[in-house]
């Protein structure tokens, strides 16, 4: 574990904690172009991070590059999507003098250093983590809010502590409902509401909610939480609170603006309505929605015809696990399964390949994944106000010859 002098040299934090908090950016010609209108991004260096698609600066807001996600199912830390809501990150934070505080209806409230949670027996799990606006760009009417292409995601190996460990260790009173975490990032003003999450008291005692302080074998990286990030398998990225150090157990329901207002789905079947009109009845955003990508062939890609051309992709959900991967090279009159690669876990990537042999023409590839449960994607993709649950199947446009 880093010390706070550590901390600093090895991450690059140290001018942001003098605070020097802007990223370099590269030159113009150093950007990408997203494949939807206004979608020029520039290339962005931040600490411990490679150059990343930059969304915002403050907070900061960054996209993996997706090409990234064809080097394997885990998404290396320093290539791992950043997100926050709130501008006051604390780029001064002492790992020394860390606690968790955990809090509420407990029979035993409980203040935890970094160096007495890493103490506890600890479980490993992998997992995709995906920004709720993931591929937002893409809705069709557009809508409001940060339009990122198919780069909000990532998987990784987290390490740390059930959070039923500590809620065990705090003993959770009779009545209990719910459970708020609290991070150390906070609003620069006053009328911004802090961002606090909630979960319901049986989710976050399901033993495999973490209080996660490492990542694919080392410590978080600063941008994505360090010293400790809340791990939620399965659900979207909004509930994995970042600098996590305040837990608190209610004997309600939380009515915080993140969850009350913010981050709100259709109550429907779909979480989709019909496109331009507003829901009836809301919730809050919870488990992913089942996906596929092809990740090694990109849209408007030549490739040689009547030779063996693999195409390669990753496929994931919410929890139940991936049963098939099946590709169209016919713009889906036809389907072939896909040979599926090693099981990581329910909660993973999983990578799929299938070798192909195009005659020269023009083609529309499109990738649909299925779950354990039967759980498909739709062709044709659903829509709602805040452009979120986008699982339509995807199509890669590509040229043989």
């Amino acid at each position: 574990m880093m010390d706070r002098r550590e901390l600093l040299k090895r991450t690059g934090l140290a001018a942001l904690a003098a605070g020097f908090s802007a990223p370099r950016a590269f030159a113009l010609e150093d950007a990408v172009v997203l494949p939807f209108d206004n979608g020029e991004r520039p290339l962005v260096r931040y600490p411990q991070k490679r150059p990343m698609i930059g969304l915002t600066s403050r907070p900061p807001q960054l996209e993996t590059p997706f090409s990234v996600f064809d080097s394997g199912p885990i998404t290396p830390n320093n290539a791992f999507f950043v997100r926050y809501h709130l501008a006051d990150i604390p780029y001064n934070l002492d790992p020394d003098k860390f606690t968790l505080e955990i809090k509420g209806k407990v029979d035993r409230p409980l203040k935890l250093s970094l160096k007495e949670i890493r103490k506890l027996p600890a479980t490993e799990l992998v997992a995709v983590n995906q920004c709720s606006g993931n591929s937002r760009g893409f809705s069709e009417p557009r809508v409001a809010g940060g339009q990122l292409g198919n780069g909000a995601m990532g998987n990784a190996r987290w390490r740390g502590v059930p959070l039923k460990a500590v809620l065990d260790m705090a003993g959770v009173q009779a009545g209990a409902r719910q459970v708020t975490f609290n991070g150390m990032d906070g609003p620069v003003m006053e009328p911004t509401p802090d961002f606090v999450k909630a979960l319901d008291i049986d989710h976050a005692r399901d033993g495999e909610v973490m209080l996660a302080y490492g990542m694919n074998g080392e410590d978080l990286p600063f941008l994505n939480g360090f010293p400790l990030r809340l791990v939620v398998p399965g659900y979207y990225g909004t509930y994995w609170v970042k600098h996590l150090n305040e837990i608190t157990v209610i004997d309600s329901v939380f009515d915080g603006f993140w969850m009350k207002t913010a981050y709100r789905i259709p109550d429907t079947p779909c979480g989709c309505v019909e496109p331009g009109t507003a829901p009836k009845a809301t919730i809050p955003i919870n488990r992913f929605t089942i996906r596929s990508f092809i990740t090694n062939v990109s849209n408007g890609a030549r490739v040689k015809a009547r030779k063996d051309v693999t195409l390669k992709g990753i496929a994931f959900d919410g929890g139940k696990g991936i049963k098939e991967v099946a590709v169209s090279t016919d713009n889906g009159t036809t389907w072939t399964p896909a040979k599926l690669g090693r099981d990581l876990g329910k909660y993973s990537f999983r990578e799929w390949k299938l070798p192909v042999k195009l005659i020269p023409g023009a083609y529309d590839l499109r990738v649909r994944a299925t779950s354990n449960s039967g759980d498909t994607q739709p062709m044709d993709p659903g829509w709602n106000p805040a452009g979120y649950l986008r699982n339509v199947v995807e199509t890669v446009r590509v040229t043989a010859a």
